[in-house]
């Protein structure tokens, strides 16, 4: 079982053109999924709902655009920190430990990719992201 910590940074809709423009700095291999990928129609089905970008150096960086829905990106919330693998237990410790005396924007749960996922700001104004790969459990 393996954990790996991560930056996600958001944009309003620039993910697709920033990510790209740091693969051809950091090099790698750059994955790009849309919300419509995922159903979504309308002007949200162009945007990016996730990107990943793995260099040659081992270095992951990802990154996701805001739908109109969400708002736009407020100052200060650009960058969020990933906890993601799947040792289940461990980031589930992670998680309540993190929240404790923080918010809670998306409870920790079952998505429709598979995995558990969640998001947090802990006590001292840091935005947490958590994907926890469950390997087939229910």
């Amino acid at each position: 079982m393996s954990v790996q910590l991560n930056a996600y940074l958001n944009f309003d809709t620039a993910t697709r053109e920033a990510m790209e423009f740091y693969r051809s700095v950091l090099g790698g291999t750059l994955d790009v999924m849309t919300f419509g990928d995922y159903g979504a129609e309308g002007d949200a089905a162009g945007l990016v709902m996730h990107a990943q970008l793995v260099t040659d150096d081992g270095f992951v960086l990802m990154a996701s655009d805001r739908t109109p829905e969400m708002g736009a990106v407020v100052r200060g919330e650009q960058t969020h920190l990933c906890l993601n693998g799947d040792d289940v237990d461990r980031l589930h410790r992670w998680w309540e430990g993190l929240g404790e005396g923080g918010t809670v924007h998306m409870a920790l749960e079952k998505q429709m990719w598979g995995d558990e996922y969640g998001d947090l700001t802990d006590r001292f104004g840091q935005r947490w992201m958590f994907n926890i790969a469950l390997g087939g459990q229910a």
